[in-house]
């Protein structure tokens, strides 16, 4: 299994970087709800950062509604799990003779890959970092496939968080020390820069994920 390090994700960053604009940092709101996001995510539900995080985001004038938002991006970090699962669950039922992983989708598998996954280039991005772990969760649990995009989409949905800011958030969540998920992590900088959002605000979001707390358990 390879280690992957907090200065190994940012080495990444600035090598993907390299000859973009510095742009504008992070402004008051911006740092807050990404720091919020670092601090409550599961991999860190640090108590005391969060609440001071959230105090930080009402002085910066964010809504009750940009800071549930952002929060019900960061709690989407559960369907890692999904995402790195599938794939080895699929392969040791299949060699078990529990599935037929080689199977054409039935009608309703098709359906729900067309209305889910389609062409959206989001979903092309993520697969080429976990090849086939859309099409072994689909093989799996249908339910499990819809609830994933259903619940994925709800910060997305309401849309009272820009979306530049939520890509950050996302990319602090992955890059943050007891997480470093690389596939996120690519995906989510990507999205970044192809969103237009500068050097700048990219490595201050890692100085932000690098800081967050690691997970000592919740009291």
């Amino acid at each position: 299994m390879t280690v992957i390090s907090i200065d190994a994700l940012r080495a990444e960053a600035e090598e993907l970087t390299r000859g973009i604009a510095d742009g504008e940092p992070l402004d008051a709101l911006g740092t807050a709800l990404v720091t919020l996001a670092a601090s409550a995510s599961v991999t860190a539900l640090d108590r005391a950062q969060m609440d001071a995080a959230i105090a930080r985001c009402f002085d910066a004038g964010a809504t009750v509604a940009q800071v549930q938002e952002i929060l019900a991006l960061t709690s989407g970090l559960g369907v890692h799990t999904l995402m790195v699962s599938a794939s080895a669950v699929l392969a040791a039922a299949s060699a078990r003779g529990l599935i037929d992983a080689a199977a054409p989708f039935d009608a309703e598998r098709q359906a729900l890959w067309d209305r889910h996954v389609g062409t959206d280039p989001f979903w092309t991005g993520f697969s080429a970092e976990l090849p086939g772990f859309l099409e072994a969760m689909l093989r799996l649990s249908p339910d499990i496939f819809t609830g994933f995009f259903e619940y994925c989409a709800i910060p997305w949905r309401s849309g009272t968080v820009r979306a530049r800011i939520k890509e950050l958030a996302a990319l602090a969540c992955d890059a943050a020390p007891s997480h470093r998920f690389r596939p996120g992590f690519r995906v989510h900088l990507k999205n970044a820069v192809a969103l237009g959002i500068g050097r700048s605000a990219i490595m201050q979001t890692l100085d932000i994920a690098a800081a967050a707390p690691e997970h000592r358990g919740t009291d």
